[in-house]
């Protein structure tokens, strides 16, 4: 089973660099950025060229590798801390940093191989073990499936914002191969549009029947009997199954709750942090306001409106059914061990 959506491309050489494609340009282009340094990548995975936690992580580590390779060990903390700055709210930017930068803490020039060779090595493993884990969780997602059933999701979950598979949208994958998905539909994720800009493109990529709705409809196709589960991805798992994910998420929560629709998580181990006890805790990152006020580029809002944009929301975990990971399902009360 595979997917044709990756978001990421490694072009060798020496020096090596990375292709990200511009999920900025998509449905519409498909344009490859090419990163050669580190602040190339950063400035990627900022603007959000590359996005989705785990996608995000994996170019932070060859970000890493690119900064050693052209400045050197000693400027290792620089970058990380520039890297670092990008996306607050997806810990798996920090923990595939916190993974490079063991790489660096352990490395012995003594066994014979280059430092950078090292990195890049750890950096093509993150990024091998993210498709792997992806192909695991639907694998452990299919018992919850005996019967075709129509999925709604929500953000972009599939291939470009992973290594090429997917969390939530990979276990549609899995679940569509397995012939058990009737359709999914997909919230178009306002404001900034994964959902129909980027979810819908992977679906029709793909062949997986799909049907596409405003964000504010999910509630009447619930009412109408017409959604069987809702299954959504997360940045951020925090120790108490509370989960932080796309704006939008904790209103799909609690409409699943009122209408006895099962709400699942898929979330790779990377991204949960048992480091932060509650989503109480979990910094939310607020972006432009023009993401809200401008759609394509054509201002749909008058000037000099107030603007709020948090990206995130964070839905309590005794709202989630399951959290879905390449190491079992996980429900409440929570022990991620």
């Amino acid at each position: 089973m595979k997917s044709d959506v990756v978001p990421i491309r490694i072009l060798e050489g020496s020096p090596f660099s990375v292709e990200m494609i511009d999920q900025k340009k998509l449905p519409l282009e498909e344009v490859w950025v090419k990163c050669e340094n580190v602040n190339e990548v950063a400035a990627a995975i900022k603007t959000m060229v590359i996005r989705g936690a785990p996608a995000i992580g994996i170019a932070a580590a060859y970000g890493i590798v690119l900064a050693v390779a052209e400045h050197g060990e000693d400027a290792l903390e620089s970058y990380v801390s520039l890297l670092a700055s990008t996306r607050p709210t997806a810990v798996n930017l920090f923990w595939a940093i916190d993974r490079m930068k063991k790489v660096v803490a352990n490395f012995d020039p003594a066994e014979g191989q280059d430092l950078v060779e090292r990195l890049k090595v750890e950096a093509d493993t993150i990024f091998e073990e993210d498709r792997q884990n992806n192909l695991e969780m639907g694998k452990q997602a299919l018992s919850l499936f005996r019967t075709p059933s129509r999925i709604l999701t929500h953000c972009n979950t599939g291939g470009l914002a992973t290594g090429g598979f997917g969390t939530a949208l990979g276990i549609v994958r899995s679940v569509h191969h397995a012939g058990m998905l009737k359709k999914v539909w997909i919230d178009e994720t306002r404001p900034y549009l994964q959902g129909a800009r980027l979810t819908a493109w992977e679906c029709l990529k793909d062949g997986i029947p799909a049907t596409l709705i405003s964000d504010n409809m999910a509630g009447h196709f619930m009412q109408k009997g017409q959604v069987d589960a809702v299954i959504v991805g997360t940045d951020r798992v925090a120790a108490n199954g509370d989960i932080a994910n796309k704006i939008g998420t904790y209103s799909l929560a609690v409409l699943c709750k009122f209408h006895k629709i099962p709400f699942y998580v898929a979330a790779p181990i990377s991204t949960i942090d048992s480091d932060t006890a509650t989503g109480d805790l979990i910094e939310i990152e607020q972006r432009s306001a023009d993401e809200l006020t401008h759609i394509a580029g054509q201002r749909i809002a008058p000037v000099g409106i107030d603007v709020l944009h948090p990206a995130f929301d964070v839905t309590p975990g005794e709202l989630v059914t399951g959290i879905i990971s390449e190491k079992g399902i996980f429900s409440s009360p929570y022990h991620f061990t």
